[in-house]
C-alpha cells in the first residue's frame, strides 16, 4: 500500500464540531476500505488567497494515510461530492514525518530559525 498526504478546505460557516465530524467520516472511508490513517492535523480556519464558491476562508485539515489505489478513487470522488469541501489535493508521499508539519509550528519557531545579520556586510 501506497501513502498518501490529502489537504480539504472546509466551508468558514461550520462550527468546529461539523468540522471534526466531516473528518472522522473521510477517516472512516479509508478505515472501512482497509486503510490506515497515519496522521490527522486540523490547521484551523485560514483565510485563502481568493474567494471560492463565494468563501473568503475555510477549515483547513490535513490527513496522512496508508491506502490502495481504489480506496484512495473512492476517497477523492466522495470529497468532490461532498458540498461542504471547497478544495482538496492528494499527493503520494514517500514518507510520514512523525513532526508537526510546518503549519502546526508557533511562527516564532518559524521566524527565529530563519532570522539573519544583515549588518554582517
Amino acid at each position: 500500500m501506497q501513502l498518501y498526504e490529502c489537504v480539504f478546505i472546509i466551508r468558514q460557516d461550520l462550527s468546529n464540531t461539523q468540522v471534526e465530524n466531516i473528518t472522522n467520516e473521510f477517516c472512516a472511508i479509508i478505515t472501512d476500505n482497509k486503510g490506515s490513517v497515519v496522521k490527522q492535523e486540523y490547521w484551523g480556519l485560514k483565510t485563502m488567497a481568493y474567494k471560492i464558491k463565494k468563501n473568503r476562508k475555510g477549515h483547513y485539515t490535513m490527513l496522512n494515510f496508508e491506502a490502495d489505489t481504489d480506496t484512495v478513487a473512492e476517497f477523492d470522488r466522495r470529497l468532490g461530492l461532498h458540498e461542504d469541501i471547497l478544495r482538496s489535493l492528494i499527493l503520494a508521499i514517500e514518507a510520514v514525518d512523525p513532526e508537526p508539519s510546518i503549519m502546526m509550528q508557533n511562527k516564532s519557531e518559524r521566524s527565529g530559525s530563519d532570522t539573519s545579520d544583515a549588518s554582517a556586510s
